[in-house]
């Protein structure tokens, strides 16, 4: 399992809001919904550009550049034109900071 990184504080992310942050050289973007905050790579499985603009529905979060879907719980693609899901990763908070763990390796 990978180390717990810190990305950011936790005040930085708003609820509704979705915000890109560096995981040691990996982009990321973290989103808060319903008071859970999620962590998934800042590439969309559709095209590969960023997710940065994204609007977050309920439950969901929509590319700005296609209108693809995808699921916040777990990356699942919920619509064309994207059919792969994201990568996501676990988060936490820990002391008012954002922690994120990439465990791909």
């Amino acid at each position: 399992m990978g180390d717990w990184i810190s990305v950011e504080g936790d005040a930085a992310l708003l609820e509704g809001e979705t915000l890109a942050v560096d995981m040691d050289g990996v982009p990321v973007l973290l989103a808060r919904q319903g008071g859970c905050i999620f962590a998934m790579e800042n590439r969309c499985s559709h095209d590969g550009s960023e997710l940065n603009g994204s609007q977050l529905e309920e439950g969901m979060l929509v590319c700005p550049h296609h209108g693809a879907k995808f699921a916040l719980k777990d990356g699942e693609a919920l619509c064309a034109p994207a059919y792969e899901p994201l990568t996501m990763f676990a988060v936490r908070v820990e002391g008012g900071v954002i922690q994120v763990q990439d465990d791909r390796w």
